[in-house]
């Protein structure tokens, strides 16, 4: 299954690049072997695989992962719904769109509250469809699926997932902490990438 069949914007084709070459820690890859387990087991179960990326706000780390890991599902052939959501409705936060674009990919934005932006890895593929919502909104049409809980607030604080069959603690820094400084954009890019890096290696891990 680890073959690449899409075709990558330019752009993005050089992040991902660069977010292969970068070093993943043996006690990150320990956190990630729980969701390679789950997404392995799926696949030889031939069994829908539906992964559900939630943090708080449904802003930042969530919207990255949602993004990334479709992406990379998508790269290696790797049948995947990756979805995401929190449990407070804001917005995909702004600085984190600018962040995405700069990483390569092609945006396009649909309304002004809250709106949805829809998000192209490449020229044939259909867009990822990102925007903040509740873990159970609609879109989220999976029956059974993995929480994969992006952030620590909603980890502790969702103390059940109706749908869930798997729990999966990936947390994430946030790079709100970083908001209206100098190292604003280069803080978003940089959790960004690691999360590119993560689910990346995820999947090109699934046989």
């Amino acid at each position: 299954m680890n073959t690449e069949k899409i075709k990558l914007l330019p752009a993005l084709a050089q992040t991902i690049e660069k977010a292969k070459s970068l070093s993943i820690p043996d006690e990150r890859k320990e956190v990630l072997q729980v969701l390679i387990d789950y997404i392995q087991a799926k696949v030889d179960a031939r069994e829908e695989l539906n992964l559900n990326f939630i943090c708080t706000h449904n802003s930042r780390r969530s919207q990255f992962s949602q993004i990334w890991a479709q992406t990379a599902a998508d790269l290696y052939s790797i049948p995947a719904h990756c979805f995401s959501g929190g449990v407070e409705v804001t917005a995909f936060n702004e600085r984190a769109v600018e962040s995405i674009k700069r990483s390569g990919f092609r945006v396009s934005k649909k309304g002004e509250v809250n709106p949805v932006y829809f998000v192209f890895h490449s020229d044939d593929a259909d867009p990822i469809s990102a925007f903040s919502k509740l873990f159970d909104d609609a879109i989220n049409k999976a029956d059974r699926f993995a929480a994969v809980m992006t952030c620590a607030h909603a980890d502790e604080n969702c103390p059940f997932i109706p749908g869930t069959e798997s729990r999966i603690p990936v947390r994430y820094e946030d790079p709100k902490a970083f908001d209206d400084t100098p190292e604003e954009g280069s803080k978003y890019d940089e959790r960004s990438l690691q999360i590119a890096s993560e689910m990346l290696y995820v999947f090109s891990k699934i046989s």
